[in-house]
């Protein structure tokens, strides 16, 4: 029988062998794979392609609020997402299921449930709290044009949202200056941004917090500013 292959992306190991144990649990031949930070979690999804399921924690060193999130359904639309968070507030479960996650479920939760919301989202369904908080258009309209970014230009993106100059970014990301330059044109016109400072404002909207996304006009007020 082929192995059932499962990544976990959490920065806490002690919670990732928790999770590794339900998981053997359910599933007799499991393989399972670990990532501690964003950086562990690009090597883990490029390393492991095939991988069936992600469970996500949203707090790891590298990860911007919903940014690993979005990474991954860039990456493997095709793999479903269940975030395993401690911040289980209502804006930030809706923002997980608007950002394209399969499911979320609290830190808190005991492992008997944990192991019944992997089962549901690994059959398909979708798993998250009875309340949310209501849809954003906001949100829905920043998670539509993140999604038209390649995984490439997200990773720029968020060289630009740490204030990285292009030469860095060129650097860090193994590309030349002026693909870099490239790539930022592009993503300045998939955001309807005009500056790069504009872009940045809106990665702040990632944010887990109930923080909300930038109005439009702030940004043409900061455009200005520049």
């Amino acid at each position: 029988m082929d192995a059932t292959k499962i990544l976990i992306a959490d920065d806490h190991p002690l919670f990732r062998a928790a999770l590794s144990f339900g998981l053997r649990e359910l599933f007799a031949h499991a393989e399972i794979f670990e990532a501690a930070s964003f950086a562990l979690l690009e090597a883990a999804v490029a390393q492991h392609p095939d991988v069936e399921l992600a469970l996500l924690d949203l707090s790891m060193p590298g990860a911007k609020g919903l940014s690993s999130l979005i990474y991954l359904r860039g990456e493997r639309p095709e793999t479903p997402v269940l975030v395993i968070s401690a911040n289980d507030q209502p804006r930030t479960v809706r923002r997980a299921q608007q950002f394209g996650a399969a499911g979320f479920i609290s830190k808190a939760a005991p492992m008997p449930v944990l192991q019944q919301a992997i089962r549901a989202v690994m059959a398909g369904d979708e798993w998250f709290p009875g309340e949310k908080a209501g849809k954003s258009e906001d949100d829905a309209r920043l998670a539509t044009q993140l999604a038209h970014l390649t995984p490439q230009q997200f990773r720029v993106l968020m060289c630009v949202s740490d204030g990285i100059a292009n030469k860095q970014i060129a650097t860090q990301l193994g590309l030349s200056e002026n693909t870099v330059k490239v790539h930022i044109t592009a993503i300045l016109r998939k955001l309807e941004c005009s500056s790069r400072t504009q872009a940045a404002v809106l990665v702040k909207a990632l944010a887990t917090d109930d923080v909300a996304p930038p109005d439009r006009g702030d940004l043409v007020d900061l455009a200005a500013d520049e």
